[in-house]
């Protein structure tokens, strides 16, 4: 009797893995260039302005997409109470500004400029200027070898030196952090050795122009990051102009130097009796932004979880002109609304996958990864049982740079060799049973030099462990990051075969017995 009941058991077994994989394709059928058109029409239409960070557009976006998700049944995410995790932004506006040299002041926006990024209101005064070169304070190099720095104002080059043609930092030809983040690392080495307050000099910016001296008065929207634990010290930037008439005849030759990358003179690292008073004053507002998040519950292993992203942000308008980004990223978008219809009717059918798969479109891609951050800063489920992240960012076009014979029939595949060895044998195995397209990994070199690995949202899994795939159609010409990003130039057929390659994809993920392995080492340095 035992023997019979273990027979039935297992033929129930198969039958249900044979169920599964005969509705894949089922349910696969659902994602149409038909239907993904539907959505695509309306995220990148005019009505919703380019669906910039922070801005009436990008509300807009957000509140169709929750739409969506609810109307088909979606469930919202209990921590959230809700489909939208909000997260704030700054905006700060300049209420007083004020550089005075030996008691006469200088002229904001023509002598100098005060980022309001970065830097904090307050009240700051020295009796000493020191020139410290490019502000670097390395073992290989240091600018600060000799000053005494402590209660005076230092005034700091940007960029730093070559020798024999490459980097004296990094010894190769690629600049090291004292260039990126630049600014806030020679800023915290000035804190950190006592400075009252810092004057930049940038090389290549002789005076300011409107864009910069607007800059001064009010930021764009911004992602408040944590604040450093390393102090900092508030700063301003000179023309060229009013910082020669500081430091003197000298300064000509600095520039020249610097402009060059050579390393700084010693006889240039100066010290004056000069008066500084910087005072700075301004106001800052908060606004919400969101990510939009809708999840199917799974089954037996519901506390586990694949993620299928997006970013549904795009450039916003500027100068009357509305960057519509169909491709960027209205097409991944789509994608994931289009793949949540298609599992939601599986699950209205009774199949159901074992674990819960999340639906979560992103903003702040544009400006740097904002959303996707704040998600992994601030989960609401936990990173550990977070199998993997299926990311699509741009899949409804042709690269137009690729000049191979598979131009309609192909997708770059980015993370398959990082992370996990269970995603290109997963991947790999539904596209050869499901839609053979040619997978293209030359963006997974770690050699590549659009590091197009750190650009799109996946990144923030993959660097709190979780492993990933990002799907991507490779266009960084044409119309990228132009308003002729429309919906017209999308190759339906393409955008379809691909969409359903990645359904495959997270349907088989989310319906294994095991989540995916951690055991691959990330092999593409650091952002």
């Amino acid at each position: 009797m035992k023997k019979l009941v273990s027979i039935i058991c297992l033929m129930a077994v198969i039958n249900v893995s044979f169920a599964q994989a005969d509705a894949q394709e089922k349910y696969a059928g659902h994602i149409t260039g038909e239907n993904l058109a539907k959505h695509l029409n309306i995220i990148a239409s005019a009505d919703m302005e380019g669906r910039e960070t922070g801005t009436e557009g990008q509300r807009k976006a957000a509140a169709y997409i929750q739409s969506q998700f609810k109307a088909m049944g979606l469930k919202p995410i209990p921590a959230l109470n809700g489909y939208q995790q909000f997260y704030p932004l700054y905006q700060d506006s300049l209420v007083e500004a004020e550089l005075e040299i030996n008691g006469k002041d200088a002229v904001n926006g023509t002598d100098y400029n005060i980022p309001l990024n970065g830097n904090q209101s307050g009240e700051f005064k020295s009796k000493e200027i020191v020139v410290a070169g490019y502000g670097i304070d390395d073992e290989k190099y240091s600018d600060y070898t000799g000053l005494n720095v402590k209660g005076k104002t230092v005034i700091i080059f940007l960029g730093e030196p070559k020798k024999d043609g490459k980097y004296f930092l990094s010894g190769n030809n690629r600049f090291s952090e004292w260039t990126f983040p630049g600014i806030s690392k020679k800023l915290a080495t000035a804190a950190a050795k006592g400075a009252a307050c810092v004057l930049i000099i940038n090389p290549r910016q002789e005076s300011f122009n409107e864009r910069a001296v607007a800059n001064g008065k009010k930021t764009g929207v911004y992602y408040p990051r944590e604040e450093s634990k390393e102090k900092t010290v508030s700063y301003a930037i000179l023309s060229h102009a009013f910082a020669k008439r500081l430091i003197g005849d000298s300064f000509d030759k600095m520039l020249s130097a610097v402009k060059t990358n050579s390393i700084f003179d010693k006889e240039w690292y100066e010290r004056k009796k000069v008066k500084v008073e910087l005072e700075l004053k301004k106001d800052r507002s908060i606004i919400q932004a969101s990510n939009v998040a809708g999840i199917i519950e799974g089954t037996d292993k519901k506390d586990e979880y694949v993620f299928l992203t997006a970013h549904y942000d795009h450039l916003g308008m500027h100068n009357g002109k509305i960057y519509y980004g169909a491709d960027d990223d209205g097409s991944g978008t789509c994608a994931v609304i289009t793949m949540a219809e298609a599992f939601m009717k599986a699950a209205a059918d009774g199949i159901r996958p074992r674990r819960t798969i999340v639906f979560m479109t992103v903003s702040g891609e544009e400006k740097g990864l904002w959303g996707s951050e704040y998600y992994s800063d601030h989960p609401f489920y936990p990173l550990d049982k977070t199998s993997v992240d299926l990311n699509t960012d741009m899949i409804g076009r042709i690269d137009t740079e690729r000049m191979k014979d598979d131009t309609l029939n192909y997708v770059y595949v980015i993370g398959h060799d990082k992370l996990s060895s269970d995603l290109p044998i997963i991947n790999e195995g539904v596209n050869k049973k499901y839609t053979n397209l040619v997978l293209d990994y030359k963006f997974d070199d770690p050699a590549d030099p659009n590091r197009i690995y750190f650009r799109s949202d996946h990144f923030n899994f993959a660097r709190k462990g979780v492993p990933v795939l990002f799907f991507y159609d490779g266009m960084l010409q044409a119309d990228y990051h132009k308003p002729t990003d429309t919906v017209d130039k999308i190759t339906w057929n393409l955008y379809e075969k691909r969409a359903r390659m990645i359904f495959h994809t997270a349907w088989e993920m989310a319906n294994r017995d095991d989540m995916l392995k951690r055991d691959t080492p990330l092999n593409m340095g650091t952002r």
